[in-house]
């Protein structure tokens, strides 16, 4: 009778398995791994959710003003591209390069082109720099990060009287 009692409360004994209650307690804890998976991806996958400085008068006529300003940038036919750098450190400058062609490829010069950098977690960081057109619809600035972490790069485009969006980016500063 003893051994019996042993094999029944032993970590040998298999049956533990079989257990309604343990089946139901892995499940539940797989249900809240996988949950919190989704929302990790979706997290990084979706937009940052940042605020805007004056998101009232944005968010007012949002849909009509944002199908306004995506037909605007469709009826230029333009294609922009941003070259950044593969590793940015925090205090280090990192030269961004961006260009822009029409719908023949003809680069697209006289525009104020600028990076904006916003940090998801300190809006206190957030900064804009000018770029300078150094080529025919070429143009570059140094970006010097202040903080190291996940950064939103937006490079806008202002273009008779328009700002455009371009390009949006999420990138990693490394520390020193």
């Amino acid at each position: 009778m003893n051994k019996m009692v042993e094999k029944r409360f032993s970590q040998s004994n298999k049956r533990a398995w079989r257990n309604p209650w343990v089946i139901g307690w892995l499940a539940l804890l797989g249900v809240v791994l996988l949950i919190n998976a989704g929302m990790i991806t979706l997290a990084f996958v979706t937009g940052p959710g940042l605020v805007d400085k004056d998101y009232y008068e944005l968010g007012r006529d949002f849909e009509k003003n944002r199908l306004k300003r995506i037909a605007a940038r469709n009826a230029l036919g333009w294609t922009a591209h941003l070259d950044m750098p593969e590793q940015n450190r925090m205090g280090a400058a990192a030269v961004y390069r961006f260009s822009v062609v029409d719908r023949r490829g003809v680069p697209v010069d006289d525009l104020d082109v600028t990076i904006a950098a916003y940090r998801p977690s300190d809006a206190e960081a957030d900064f804009d720099v000018t770029m300078q057109r150094y080529a025919p619809g070429m143009y570059q600035a140094d970006l010097v990060f202040p903080l190291k972490g996940f950064w939103e790069i937006t490079a806008r485009v202002r273009h008779d009287g328009e700002l455009y969006d371009l390009v949006k980016r999420r990138i990693f500063v490394a520390a020193n």
